[in-house]
């Protein structure tokens, strides 16, 4: 039996809750979880949806595991161990790929980490993984990503989420409730809700999400709830009006756009077209004007032509949102827009990623700009960075300050003073709200 393990996470807060739980297990049935340069007897690794550097990314974690032991029991999880077991398995180095279902079983698997020739693969059909796996992230008692969706029923043309993780399935009201409360008992202050498409949230207990934000809203031991990112479709007015004057749900919504183009959108099997996205920015802005916005964007699909993208960036210009991820398209197979004729070039794609990040730092520095000398409550990390440590406002405004022990994991009254060259806010007066 194995004395260690190490974790390394590639991906989205989903996978980070996930390996977290994963580490909590083997901790619980006695093994040691160690840094990833500590030399563990098993290395568990947690991919992404697969992308055209899944496998790059992945051997070259695999490569740094064996440099600190050699002898390590490799074990591959996630979204690309259910998507590419075999191209997984290939890797030298590799003893053990688990997909969707079975990395949850990881316990019983590596019983026996002697190094192997071959690679074994346990890797069930994705239409049986149906069954919810409750999980959250822990390490750092500040902030934690609590899963309370999981898997697709959309099919965006793009995307293979649905093929990695399978059909859409959450816990219950009742149950989220309780895992809330306990991780705010463990110490932790603000909770963000992950999952794939958690607007989605209830498709199989018959509950709605709106009926969730509201539960939780009661929930006395946490002091803040995110929602991480909602498909516009889902994020019905009566949730943004029930944020508006919630005391623990915060004014910063993600909302995936992906196209500022109705013709790419429909392309890209969206559920909503940019009249919708336009209602639900000004709906947030309406009832709470300081609410911060984060949008996805996608570059580059099949069919996107210079006059598609321009349209997207005068509508996100035009758009009173914060900030954007931007992604460049990436051609995935067992996608419809894998077969798509009309392929943008990578160098386009990269020159209009770039135009949009810089719209993005425009719009953040804006958003900012909106807020200096005015008085906003802060959440602040644990971790020091070269004497100073930062936090976030409720509306997601990254702040600074000097480092002092009494403010980490705490919430406190903060006056905005500027915007420094890393694009941070520096604060003057800050009091502490609240000792726990």
């Amino acid at each position: 039996m194995p004395q260690s393990v190490s974790f390394y996470t590639l991906g989205c807060k989903l996978n980070f809750s996930e390996t977290s739980t994963l580490a909590r297990q083997l901790k619980e049935g006695g093994m040691q979880v160690k840094d990833f340069r500590d030399g563990a007897d098993v290395y568990v690794i947690n991919t992404c949806s697969v992308t055209e550097h899944a496998d790059r990314k992945c051997r070259k974690v695999v490569n740094e595991a064996l440099r600190y032991n050699p002898q390590a029991f490799v074990v591959v999880v996630g979204c690309y161990a259910q998507l590419k077991p075999q191209e997984i398995a290939n890797i030298p180095g590799v003893d053990l790929v688990l997909g969707a279902a079975e990395k949850f079983e990881l316990a019983k698997h590596i019983t026996d980490t002697g190094k192997r020739q071959q690679a074994s693969i346990y890797n069930s059909p994705i239409k049986e993984t149906n069954t919810f796996v409750p999980a959250y992230s822990s390490g750092d008692r500040t902030r934690t990503f609590l899963k309370v969706q999981d898997g697709c029923d959309y099919f965006c043309s793009f995307c293979t989420i649905p093929l990695a993780r399978g059909s859409s399935r959450s816990a219950s009201i009742a149950d989220v409730v309780k895992q809330a409360t306990e991780v705010g008992n463990m110490g932790a202050k603000e909770i963000v809700l992950t999952g794939v498409n958690i607007g989605d949230f209830g498709v199989q207990t018959g509950e709605q999400f709106a009926d969730l934000v509201a539960q939780l809203d009661q929930v006395e031991t946490v002091n803040r709830f995110r929602i991480s990112s909602i498909e516009p479709n889902l994020l019905s007015n009566d949730i943004i009006k029930f944020v508006a004057q919630s005391q623990r749900f915060m004014p910063h919504f993600h909302i995936p756009l992906q196209s500022g183009s109705d013709k790419i959108l429909k392309l890209m099997r969206r559920r909503y077209q940019k009249k919708l996205y336009k209602e639900r920015v000004e709906t947030i802005k309406q009832e709470m004007p300081h609410a911060c916005i984060g949008v996805d964007v996608i570059v580059g699909f099949p069919g996107e032509t210079e006059e598609d993208f321009l349209e997207t960036y005068n509508f996100l210009n035009e758009l009173d949102i914060s900030y954007l991820h931007v992604f460049p398209y990436s051609e995935r197979a067992n996608t419809t827009a894998y077969k798509m004729p009309d392929v943008v070039p990578n160098r386009v794609r990269g020159q209009r990623v770039d135009m949009l990040r810089i719209l993005s730092e425009k719009k953040k520095r804006y958003f900012y700009e909106q807020h200096i000398q005015s008085q906003r409550t802060v959440l602040f990390e644990m971790e020091i960075n070269e004497d100073m440590m930062h936090g976030f406002t409720d509306n997601y405004i990254k702040v600074s300050t000097p480092y002092d022990p009494l403010l980490a994991n705490e919430l406190a009254d903060c006056k905005l003073e500027n915007i420094n060259k890393d694009m941070i806010v520096e604060c003057g007066d800050v009091n502490v709200l609240q000792m726990i």
